[in-house]
């Protein structure tokens, strides 16, 4: 069975990339390597792996890199840390409008 993994690493300046793989130490290499002039982390070297998900099926694990490229920083680092208290914290919403702090709606 064909596996797929979703990882983020952490730049030499703080930043975080968020990538996807069938291969994550010839990806992790190649990143490290900087054989791609073009790519994200090329002038952000050295790179960390800092997390990585396994999956079995390759629409899953597409699905979850774009949910997560879309994260902020703190919830990318969440999960990677494992701390899913402040994970789900950071996930709720803290808009005015959200139905929590609506008056309103009570």
């Amino acid at each position: 069975m064909k596996t797929y993994f979703v990882y983020i690493l952490e730049c030499s300046d703080g930043y975080l990339y968020t990538g996807f793989t069938n291969n994550l130490e010839r990806r992790f290499t190649e990143h490290e390597g900087g054989l791609n002039t073009k790519c994200y982390t090329f002038k952000r070297r050295p790179v960390k792996l800092i997390f990585h998900q396994v999956f079995n099926d390759v629409n899953q694990a597409i699905y979850f890199e774009k949910k997560i490229k879309k994260w902020s920083q703190k919830k990318k680092l969440a999960l990677a840390n494992g701390d899913f208290d402040l994970l789900q914290i950071l996930s709720e919403c803290r808009n005015a409008t959200h139905f929590k702090y609506n008056p309103k709606s009570e």
